[in-house]
Parts: structure tokens; C-alpha cells; sequence
């Protein structure tokens, strides 16, 4: 279903007045960041004055976003399903709000390796957190214990790697566009039974 002008005029009109309420700043707050008085701005929020483009970028950059995200739309496809890779045990989400990240959830059974040659390293940054279990992190010369509800970042140019630790261990990872291209790559050039042992990080 698309929202049709009427709609999208009122979703502006109460995407402006949430933005502020959120803000925590009055009618007379506002009007005076975006330099507009505060009667305009009581009937752009009250629907009883034509939006124009000139006054919803400055009210745009009055209330820190940008105009594309004022008049931004609902997406119909707001609930999506991972793409399955069963080879290696993984679930994708791709997200939409930004196409260079990656979603990636996988259950880690081994430790991580014990040979540095074995650590690797490509452009990019990964966010990892622990679902379940305990993973653990090679980064460089340093182990890193990740517990439950924990959480890592870093740059993978670090030589680094990422097994198991106690027992298999479930996490969720966020991969920007250098570092998805290098563990798709990756997946897609090495034996099934490599990937436990170096995990998402790889």
C-alpha cells in the first residue's frame, strides 16, 4: 500500500511536532532554532498552513535530521526472513536502512585457533554480540572472553579470529560493506568444516 499526497503531508506534520515534543523544546523553542515564527510553526504542526519545501529543510535541520528522513515513508516489507546458508550454518539479513551492512547469525562450536597464522585479516569493521555461550576473541596478540549479552567492535584489519570458548556459543554480527565482501569471499572459497573454527570474524 503507498501513501498518497494527504497521507504524506500528515505524516510530516506529526513526524515535525513528535520531533520536537521528543526534543523536549516548545513551540517558541523550535520557531526560533529553524527562524520561522511561532505561529507558523503551530499551523505547519496543526495542518492549517501549506508545507513548503524551503521551510521543511530548515525545519528539517532545525530538529537534526535531513529532509529525506522528514518525508520519508513506511516500507511495506517491514518484516523479512534471513537468507539461510546451511553449508556453513549461517542466517544473512541484509539492512535495508543502510546497503553496506550485514546482519549474520551463526552458532560457533570450536575454539578459535591456536596457530596466528591461521588469524586473518581485510579491510573492514565487524560489531559482534553474544546470543548464548561464551565466544572467544582473537584480535592481534590479545584474547578477548565475550560473555552472554556482551558485545565487541573492531577493525579487522587487526589480524583476528573467533571460536568458542566452554561449549558452542551463538552470536549475531553486523558487517560493514569491506568486511561482508571479504567473509562472503571467503565462505564462498573455503572447505564447510573451516568455518566453526574462525567464525564471522574470519
Amino acid at each position: 500500500m503507498t501513501q498518497n499526497d494527504g497521507d504524506l503531508d500528515g505524516l510530516v506534520r506529526k513526524r515535525i511536532r513528535a520531533l520536537r515534543v521528543a526534543q523536549g523544546w516548545s513551540l517558541e523553542e523550535l520557531a526560533g532554532r529553524a527562524n520561522v515564527s511561532q505561529s507558523t510553526l503551530s499551523r505547519i504542526e496543526n495542518g492549517q498552513r501549506r508545507l513548503a519545501l524551503d521551510q521543511l529543510v530548515t525545519l528539517a535541520r532545525a530538529l537534526d535530521t535531513s529532509l529525506d528522513q522528514l518525508v520519508e515513508t513506511a516500507s511495506d516489507d517491514v518484516v523479512t526472513s534471513p537468507m539461510i546458508d546451511s553449508a556453513h550454518g549461517l542466517m544473512r539479513w541484509p539492512v535495508k536502512g543502510d546497503p553496506g551492512l550485514t546482519v549474520m547469525r551463526q552458532r560457533i562450536t570450536d575454539p578459535p585457533p591456536d596457530d596466528p597464522a591461521r588469524m586473518r585479516a581485510h579491510p573492514g569493521r565487524e560489531w559482534i554480540v553474544v546470543l548464548s555461550g561464551t565466544a572467544s576473541l582473537m584480535l592481534g596478540h590479545r584474547r578477548f572472553r565475550v560473555e552472554t549479552h556482551q558485545a565487541a567492535e573492531f577493525p579487522t584489519m587487526l589480524p583476528h579470529a573467533l571460536g568458542a570458548e566452554g561449549g558452542p556459543c551463538e552470536i549475531l554480527g553486523i558487517f560493514d560493506r569491506d568486511a561482508r565482501r571479504s567473509h562472503q569471499r571467503d565462505s564462498a572459497g573455503r572447505p564447510a568444516g573451516d568455518r566453526d573454527t574462525d567464525g564471522p570474524g574470519a
